[in-house]
């Protein structure tokens, strides 16, 4: 196409320049590196080899889940460490921490490194799980800013790939490891460090200039990626019926890194109709007068913003915690987290995210417990992956959609996601015949749904200026949750019941052996009790609904479109001007 139009070498090395220093490849490089950056969701997976190699009962098993996602949520220091740093200091230091976390664990339960206590291996997952935090805020974080007027659509894709990682990277593991389960933990080692390194210098806060047709871009995105999840859907249940070999799982392996590369398709031509547009303009220079800046004008509006903000500055960030500004300017850090509005989201998401959270970091043992054979259980983990993008992406665009068209405020969307979760939570508690498939599917999905439009209405309340930080604070309430209703309530619930059981059998604990429960009744009253929770959840987050549906029926997106249009005119006049387009400089 580029080269039927004509291009000659020099305009070639421009539109390069163009498309792998513009906002389309920034975006294409976080699909990714979101893309291999969900490996907590895949703990079900390897739990049970760490539990085999390493003699531990279920308690131990999930205080090990409790660090894991402790590690992946409490990413404030990312977010801080964003605030005055570029992107790729972050996205170095998250690779750093990835391989040396997940290395460790592999080293431990291959037995290469003994006498490994249980706390070890706390620090080792919570290392190698906070790596996501710094992924989620070097990328994800800079795609919002860089796309602030569609931030639900960009959280819901980029969110998407993190959930359809598991099945990608177990698509990836049979490939490269065959069936080797310890291999699986060598690999979400290395291979999410490698991309990061990759990208680190693509990943950066770019000047916002809104295309007219930005949405049908994501809507481009957002159908590649559905393809890539009907491939993993029906790949899954093939391998489910036939026995693949390592060279057939290659194959499909192939297809998928085929299809996580066709998006760059969609990057190239959207630079390329941004490429012609600034070379026309340039043509059409010597025929545009550029009035010089005169000195003796008036300060200009953003001076006196710049002033009165410096002036904010110097007033004590203690002195107005308590006096936020209005919803949807930027709040400080203190204000957002003293808000009524953030404890109600906080926690709404810790009697969410807590209690899906606890029904997949226990799916392999739930299956084990209700009788389900063993080829099964990577299946649920891929039913959730696939399911966990479906409710990411549909939130994203879904909220944005009926956002913009209805006014219909994201709060509400998230009562209604607490109350669909509870459907899965009842098909585990009783045991519904072939009800994990089912329960797989709506809690993945739920889960997954929850994310977006937590993350949107935090930056559409709370403003962007400090989201690095609030986004990751946000995240927070996961492993308080996590622990409560799965180390708390499940982890001491089945090992209740399994003791229970051995007693009924005349056996004796020895220590160090793995505790087993098999049974309906190893998770019924946790799954109960998380159900109750959730219901709770869904009833705070009514208030939020209420307290913010005044905001939510205004035009919260009014100022960015402003300040795009500023940014564009300015554009606009820096290429007749021949100082060069500004996205070449990043």
């Amino acid at each position: 196409m580029v080269v039927a139009g004509g291009v000659g070498w020099a305009d070639m090395r421009s539109l390069s320049v163009q498309v792998i220093t513009g906002r389309w490849f920034v975006l294409f490089a976080s699909f990714l590196i979101m893309a291999a950056a969900g490996a907590t969701y895949m703990f079900g997976l390897y739990s049970g080899t760490i539990k085999n190699a390493l003699g531990y009962d279920q308690t131990t098993l999930n205080l090990l889940s409790f660090f894991k996602d402790l590690g992946a949520n409490v990413g404030v220091l990312s977010g801080l460490i964003n605030e005055v740093t570029p992107p790729w200091v972050v996205l170095s230091i998250g690779a750093i921490l990835n391989f040396f976390g997940y290395f460790m664990i592999w080293l431990a339960v291959s037995k290469k490194i003994a006498n490994t206590k249980v706390w070890h291996m706390c620090l080792y997952i919570c290392i190698g799980a906070n790596s996501q935090a710094f992924a989620n805020t070097g990328s994800l974080v800079t795609c919002v800013k860089n796309f602030p007027e569609s931030r639900g659509v960009v959280l819901g894709i980029l969110k998407g790939y993190v959930g359809l990682s598991g099945a990608i990277i177990t698509q990836l593991y049979h490939a490269f490891y065959g069936t080797d389960p310890k291999a699986l933990i060598l690999l979400i080692g290395w291979l999410p460090a490698a991309i990061s390194f990759a990208f680190l210098r693509t990943i950066r806060i770019m000047k916002v200039i809104r295309q007219e047709n930005e949405l049908k871009v994501f809507w481009n995105f957002l159908y590649i990626s559905l393809g890539l999840a009907g491939f993993l859907m029906v790949i899954i249940v093939v391998e489910k019926e036939l026995n693949f070999s390592q060279g057939e799982y290659g194959g499909s392996a192939a297809v998928v890194l085929l299809m996580l590369f066709i998006p760059l398709a969609v990057v190239i031509q959207e630079e390329f109709k941004l490429w012609k547009i600034k070379q026309q303009s340039l043509r059409e220079s010597v025929q545009v007068k550029i009035v010089p800046h005169n000195s003796n004008t008036p300060p200009s509006s953003s001076i006196t913003e710049q002033t009165s903000s410096e002036k904010e500055v110097s007033v004590s960030c203690f002195s107005n915690m308590f006096n936020p500004p209005e919803r949807g300017e930027d709040y400080t850090i203190l204000q957002a987290l003293f808000s009524i509005d953030m404890f109600i989201l906080f926690f709404a998401t810790i009697c969410g995210v807590g209690g899906t959270l606890t029904a997949i970091d226990n799916l392999g043992q739930i299956g084990i417990s209700q009788g389900y054979p063993q080829k099964s259980l990577s299946t649920f983990i891929s039913l959730v992956s696939i399911w966990n993008y479906l409710g990411r992406v549909t939130a994203g665009f879904g909220s944005e959609i009926v956002l913009h068209k209805y006014k219909f405020p994201r709060p509400l969307i998230l009562t209604f996601i607490l109350l669909l979760s509870c459907v899965g939570h009842l098909l585990i508690a009783f045991n519904v015949k072939n009800g994990l498939y089912f329960a797989s599917i709506v809690i993945g999905f739920s889960f997954g749904a929850q994310w977006p439009i937590l993350f949107a209405v935090i930056s559409e309340i709370f403003g962007l200026k400090y989201y690095s930080t609030l986004y990751n604070f946000g995240s927070v309430a996961s492993p308080i949750g996590l622990y409560i209703l799965n180390v708390r309530v499940a982890g001491h619930l089945y090992d209740k019941e399994a003791e229970r059981q051995m007693r009924a059998l005349g056996k004796k604990r020895i220590h160090g052996e793995e505790l087993n429960c098999i049974g309906v009744e190893c998770y019924k009253l946790s799954f109960i009790i998380i159900t109750a929770v959730t219901l709770i959840g869904s009833l705070v987050s009514v208030i939020l609904v209420i307290r913010s549906r005044k905001f939510y029926k205004g035009d919260i997106y009014k100022k960015f479109r402003e300040e795009a249009a500023k940014a564009a005119e300015t554009e606009m006049a820096q290429a007749r001007n021949g100082t060069g387009p500004s996205l070449a400089k990043g």
